[in-house]
Parts: structure tokens; sequence; C-alpha cells
């Protein structure tokens, strides 16, 4: 007896593709020994690919075929000499390169009209953030992963994706004791999220950011005293991340809630923590 209420999902159908002109020496630099091309490829699309002669039946969600069946051409017109693994992996990159710079670049709304990535691992990196809800950006100093953050975070406050930004830092420097520091919060921790504060005002323009803290819409959330909270429909970011511990790591992403997103972004070669920290 079948049960009702329920619906059978249909596995979509491989994608056939057929090599011409058949070279079979061309066929046997393209899938190398023992297929270890092949799976280089499989790998890269998340795809099963099944071969006999020249045709190949490619097996995965209908997208990720597609892409993989551009890419077998490609490199089969390339296998007139003998291919090897690093031929195949600087060959997916250079084919990734190309279906990026194919998509729209994704335009951010701020007070910037024109803001965009400038090159494509920052037209990457805006769209992943767009695109999930945790992003990790990973680069040395100069590259725009912070600003870049920022901008995006103005651009989902302003189409009223989320109801407030939230902007979060280590103080390794102060050993995360922050009550010892004089002032206030904001007066404690404003000379470690100067570059987030700089950005904001770059993007919003000062009264505006000014009036956004009053109301609390923009918000400093020092990573020491996240702890117990639930941060729902807020855009939240981490910076100088390679400076929290594991634990402060775990912590900090369990308290992105319901409707928030997140940016994690840091520079590895710039650690500060002790050794027995990290």
């Amino acid at each position: 007896m079948r049960p009702t209420g329920m619906t059978q999902r249909k596995e979509p159908r491989p994608l056939e593709v057929r090599l011409t002109p058949l070279d079979n020496q061309q066929l046997a630099n393209l899938c190398g020994a023992l297929d270890e091309n092949l799976r280089q490829i499989e790998t890269a699309y998340d795809v099963a690919i099944a071969r006999r002669g020249e045709l190949f039946r490619l097996s995965g969600p209908p997208v990720q075929t597609q892409r993989a069946a551009q890419a077998l051409r490609h490199f089969y017109d390339a296998a007139v000499d003998h291919l090897t693994i690093d031929d195949i992996q600087l060959g997916l990159v250079e084919l990734a390169n190309r279906s990026l710079a194919a998509l729209p670049a994704p335009s951010l709304l701020t007070r910037k009209t024109d803001l965009h990535g400038r090159t494509p691992r920052q037209t990457q990196y805006l769209r992943q953030i767009q695109e999930h809800d945790i992003t990790f950006g990973v680069g040395p100093a100069g590259t725009g992963k912070t600003y870049l953050a920022v901008a995006s975070a103005v651009d989902a406050f302003e189409r009223e994706q989320v109801a407030r930004i939230v902007l979060t830092r280590p103080a390794v420097e102060a050993g995360e004791r922050l009550g010892f520091l004089p002032g206030d919060l904001a007066q404690k921790v404003d000379p470690y999220l100067r570059p987030l504060y700089d950005a904001l005002y770059d993007l919003m323009g000062f009264d505006k950011v000014a009036k956004l803290f009053e109301r609390q819409a923009i918000e400093i959330a020092p990573l020491a005293y996240m702890r117990g909270r639930t941060l729902n429909h807020s855009f939240i970011i981490l910076d100088e991340a390679q400076n929290t511990t594991p634990e402060q790591m775990k912590m900090f992403l369990t308290r992105i809630g319901i409707g928030a997103k997140a940016v994690i972004t840091g520079d590895v070669t710039q650690i500060d923590l002790q050794r027995g920290q990290r």
C-alpha cells in the first residue's frame, strides 16, 4: 500500500556527452592513468562520471553536470598532448574564473552608488556573502575583506534584510580584560574597532551612523562580552578572527540566530595569540 501525502523524488537523468572527433590517444590523455583526471573533475563538480569509449554519462545535480560536461569538452580539446594532474587543476581554476566573470557582479546599496569588487576574488567574496549565512574571508591586509564585509552589511541593512549590524573583534592587545580599561563600553573597545567604524562612516556618512548607534541599530559587541547572547535578524562581522581561540570561535558561531548572517575575516599571518592559546 502506497502512503498518501508523500511524493517520490525523481533523481535527475544522467547527462550523456559524446566527445568528437574520436581520437583514442586524446581520450587516454583526457582520462589519465587509472582515470585519475576524471576523478579530479568528479571531485571538482561533485558528480559521478561513467565512461564507455567516447561516451560519458554524468550523474548529479543538473547545474553541476552541465559544468562538468563543459570541463570534459575543454580538456578533451587540450588533450592532444599529455595532461597531468596539475594541468587539470589549473584548468579547473581557469574554468571557474570564466564562470564567475560571466555572472553579473553584485551591486551594493550604499552611499557610494557604484560599489563592486575590483578583482574576480573580491567579486566572488561578495557573491559568497550574499548567498551564504556564514562566510569566511581570509587574506592579507589590503585585500578589502573587512571593507567589503561592512559594505555587505550596510547593503543588507538598507534593503531591510536585517534589523541591525553587529561589529565584534577580539581585543587581544588588552588581553580581553576590558573591565580594567577606562570609560564606558564604547570607549573601551573603540580603538580596537576603529577600522570597522571608518568603513561605516565612509559608506553611510557620520551623521547617519551616529543616529543608528543611538537607536542601537548598529551595535558594538566585544567578543569577550558576547557569551550567552543570541543575535537574530542581524548582520554580524567578526574582524581579526585569527586572534580568536577555538573556544571563542565556537562561542561566536553559536551566537548566530534566526535570520542572521555572519562574516568572519582574518589574516593567518598576523596571529597575536600566545602559542598555548592557538
